[in-house]
């Protein structure tokens, strides 16, 4: 059965490249999530005054893939201990955070949060309802498989990392 989540991680770009490397996730489609203003562009997004986070909608086969590997994945991927900034890339756009849409998924990712907390003594990643997304503008989709050596704060690292959770 597909499953949905919304995962921002900083610059949904690498975040949306990460997910569609993990077997089981269906589609992927970038975005703006959680904001207050209705239909928002990127400009409008990068000003600081929306609430939007970017973030990545994700579709996946929970025969083929567990959430709880998805959040691995974005685990591997983000440094949960700053706000509003991932990499070279500040502001709150930019801020971390898991979005849910059932009571299902919301049970795992406060599971997976509980470990995750004890990890790190300074935890920043939102863990919400999903309140509102809107897609990205087109250019934005597929970014890095469009764009091959676009900016990207993820490293090959951990690309690497995320491409051997399929053979797990």
């Amino acid at each position: 059965m597909v499953k949905t989540i919304y995962l921002a991680g900083g610059c949904f770009w690498g975040t949306e490249r990460v997910f569609q490397l993990l077997n089981g996730v269906t589609d992927t489609t970038v975005g703006y999530a959680n904001g207050h203003t209705e239909n928002p562009t990127y400009k409008e997004v990068c000003t600081d005054t929306t609430g939007f986070r970017e973030t990545v909608k994700v579709d996946y086969d929970d025969s083929l893939v567990s959430l709880e590997t998805v959040l691995k994945a974005y685990f591997l991927c983000i440094d949960p201990t700053i706000t509003n900034r991932q990499g070279n890339d500040i502001g709150s756009q930019y801020q971390t955070g898991v979005y849910y849409i059932d009571d299902e998924s919301k049970a795992t990712a406060e599971k997976v949060f509980e470990k995750k907390r004890e990890e790190y003594p300074v935890f920043c990643v939102e863990l919400e309802p999903l309140k509102n997304f809107y897609d990205a503008e087109e250019y934005h989709q597929d970014y890095l498989i469009k764009n091959p050596n676009g900016y990207c704060h993820i490293t090959k690292v951990e690309f690497e990392e995320v491409k051997a959770l399929n053979s797990k």
